[in-house]
């Protein structure tokens, strides 16, 4: 576990401003600025679009009986990759557009899956006691 907040906290960080200055010095600092931004835009436009959808899933899931898993597996999906979007930078940016692409998120989803039920079955879901 320690190894994964490392990675998040202090590699991608890390590497992240390096592609922001090399892409500055590449393109210049106001072309990467804007594409910083429309990057942030788009990914709000696409996460509200997708989300709005996938609420209306869960919805007709629950409305008809069923648990709706799979919706809810695309709402995770969805709420990470729209929060990368609006992360500054282009490798959250392209992680981010992966999770809002729905082909890319049925390849994803099984990993998901196995990766939860490994968590519950080998107790190292933390536990929150009374």
């Amino acid at each position: 576990m320690q190894n994964i907040f490392f990675l998040l906290f202090i590699v991608i960080p890390a590497l992240e401003i390096v592609v922001l200055v090399l892409a500055g010095k590449a393109i210049g600092i106001w072309p990467t600025f804007s594409l910083i931004v429309l990057t942030g835009m788009i990914g709000a436009f696409l996460a509200k679009k997708q989300g709005l959808h996938t609420v209306q899933r869960v919805k007709y899931e629950f409305k008809n009986g069923r648990i709706p898993s799979d919706a809810l597996l695309d709402g995770a999906c969805i709420l990470v990759g729209g929060t990368l979007l609006l992360t500054p930078g282009f490798i959250t940016d392209t992680a981010g557009f992966i999770l809002l692409l729905p082909f890319a998120r049925e390849k994803i989803k099984p990993w998901l899956v196995r990766l939860f039920k490994k968590m519950f079955y080998t107790k190292t879901w933390i536990y929150i006691r009374k």
